[in-house]
């Protein structure tokens, strides 16, 4: 027996999971055992760099000072090289402390086109996939399992070992701001593809080459009253005026049957049911007696990020999520929710808070440990006590290899969802193209650039779905409010389209209104993260749209505003219902 493993007998891979788990708990101060309990946000940098936008501590005043190990990396890199050194920095830093416990690494999805600071990361150096509402409009199993498949070999190569996802809330709210990382409106159809995600991202069997799911957001955050997230104050009920509080729970049961590991609550807190009415971060009715007693989930349960402390984000003020709980002390709301059944507090890093609540008798050490086990034994699970680095030199190689990049550009060529078509489409290569939205230089490659409607064979328009501005940077990052594009979007595809045809292509992170659109274009496409050359390798058939819509496109602002949050397909009369998408 090695040195090491004497010292450190969890070391031992001979041993059972269970026992390491034992044997390193018993070793452990309880300073150790509370740094296990934060899972909070990291960036890139030397390991003594504070990180200003976010106010975040450094690296080692987290994990030599607060005992922490676990972090959610925030931000894109330029090179997965970068990425693998630091991380390998970070690991080297855990292994120097007492116990060497290693770190474990989050990340939001990162293989997309959408960039926000609280809810994913634009693709960067790894392959570049449709959004998750693209894979549900593909509708293929197999596929979303190759996709997820794909991201754990480019995840493991840098040491991002859990995702903050998948997200198989149901989108029957149509202004809610989350919808793009779901796999849309219809339960069957999210609880399907969500299953394979999980396939692909833990592979055959859970163990040291996989990425460890963090499903969210339990119990279902699609019913939001009027729509609006809650992130935000504003946005923290959930409603059911339909009373299908349970149908949003069938894509949770469909992950945790396909072996989900970890599970996050959201945020939000329901109204008139007959669970607590408090954030579900802080809901004993639905953590203990929903989650884990009725479904048997006996995995690790981490809260969404910020529910304890108020946090700057951007240079503002934003005050903790703490529905319903608000006027709990920072303290009381940690007690709430460790009595909840939360194993993690997501976001946060007040190590100081959970102490305290041990020194004063208020949380006992045997509670600290029921978390402690789980988390610990996630880490050996996935083999990071064996392996915590990774090779640095391979990682450039592994990440954004050719042939992932050509599968998740083929995916977003399949993905974009023909709505109408005049007779337009597939259009004739090297005419005369306007465009909009698309770069020049790529559209040159499919024919004559033109500087005017009037001088065109067809005129491509690329629209972003609308939103509402909202008062604080962060917030501006969750599009919110109302569905319809405004006057002067609408007069100018109308003038386009009375002189020249006209094709217009909406990037719909939400479903918008397109019902004025579609009356003046020839012909409308939607697209869930699609490059210019993928939509215009469609648009003259050199690829197939396989694109079908994932939740309905409702006809008016009037509809929407008078369905019911929590129902599915509620809008009336919609433009266009789910399922719907031509072939060319």
């Amino acid at each position: 027996m090695t040195d090491a493993v004497t010292d450190r007998p969890w070391l031992d891979a001979s041993l059972p999971v269970d026992e390491r788990v034992q044997l390193l708990l018993d070793a452990m101060t309880i300073e150790e055992k509370a740094g296990l309990f934060f899972h909070t946000m990291i960036t890139i940098g030397g390991l003594d760099e504070r990180n200003p936008a976010f106010g975040l501590p450094s690296a080692r005043e987290y994990v030599e000072g607060k005992r922490m190990t676990h972090f959610n990396l925030l931000g894109a890199a330029p090179t997965a090289r970068e990425i693998a050194v630091w991380h390998n920095e970070l690991q080297r830093l855990a292994a120097s402390t007492r116990l060497g416990i290693p770190v474990t690494l989050s990340t939001d999805p990162r293989h997309s086109f959408s960039d926000n600071p609280g809810a994913s990361i634009m693709a960067g150096p790894f392959s570049q996939w449709p959004e998750t509402l693209g894979l549900a409009a593909i509708r293929d199993e197999q596929l979303v399992e190759r996709f997820g498949e794909i991201a754990r070999q480019e995840y493991t190569a840098v040491g991002l070992r859990v995702a903050l996802h998948p997200q198989v809330d149901l989108a029957t709210e149509p202004r809610w701001a989350r919808q793009t990382a779901t796999f849309g409106e219809d339960a069957e159809l999210a609880g399907r593809l969500g299953a394979a995600y999980i396939r692909g991202f833990q592979g055959s069997s859970f163990g040291p080459g996989s990425v460890s799911t963090m499903t969210k957001h339990f119990p279902g955050g699609g019913p939001q009253k009027d729509g609006e997230d809650p992130h935000f104050a504003y946005g923290r009920e959930q409603v059911y005026p339909g009373g299908q509080f349970d149908l949003h729970l069938k894509p949770f049961q469909e992950a945790i049957a396909a072996g989900a590991r970890q599970m996050m609550p959201y945020y939000g807190m329901p109204v008139g049911t007959e669970y607590e009415e408090v954030g579900f971060g802080f809901n004993r009715s639905v953590i203990t007696g929903l989650l884990r007693e009725r479904f048997g989930f006996d995995g690790l349960v981490c809260t969404d990020w910020g529910l304890i402390t108020d946090a700057e984000i951007l240079g503002d003020l934003h005050p903790a999520r703490a529905w319903g709980v608000e006027h709990l002390s920072p303290k009381e709301r940690m007690k709430k929710v460790l009595d909840a059944g939360a194993d993690q507090f997501g976001g946060e890093s007040c190590t100081d808070l959970l102490l305290e609540l041990v020194a004063e008798g208020e949380i006992s050490e045997e509670r600290l440990d029921v978390s402690a086990r789980r988390i610990l034994r996630e880490k050996f699970e996935l083999g990071l006590f064996e392996n915590p680095f990774v090779d640095e030199d391979a990682a450039d190689s592994i990440v954004g290899r050719a042939d992932f990049r050509a599968e998740g550009e083929a995916a977003q060529r399949a993905s974009i969802t023909v709505l109408t078509n005049d007779g337009v489409l597939p259009a004739t290569p090297g005419r005369r193209l306007y465009v909009e939205g698309v770069d020049a230089e790529t559209a040159a490659a499919y024919g004559e650039i033109v500087e005017s409607p009037e001088d065109a064979d067809l005129a491509v328009i690329r629209l972003q779905a609308p939103y509402e501005q909202r008062a604080t940077a962060f917030e501006n990052f969750f599009h919110a409010g109302s569905l319809a594009f405004d006057d002067e979007t609408i007069a100018h595809v109308r003038a386009v389209a009375a002189a020249v045809p006209t094709v217009v292509d909406v990037l719909v992170d939400r479903p918008a209104i397109l019902t004025e659109i579609v009356d003046a274009a020839a012909a409308v496409t939607v697209n869930w993260g699609a490059s210019g050359a993928a939509l215009l390798d469609v648009l003259t058939g050199a690829a197939e749209p396989k694109g079908r819509l994932p939740f309905d496109l409702p006809r008016s602002m009037a509809a929407v505003e008078a369905s019911r949050p929590d129902v599915p397909f509620d809008t009336e009369d919609p433009l266009f219902r789910f399922g719907h998408g031509l072939s060319l």
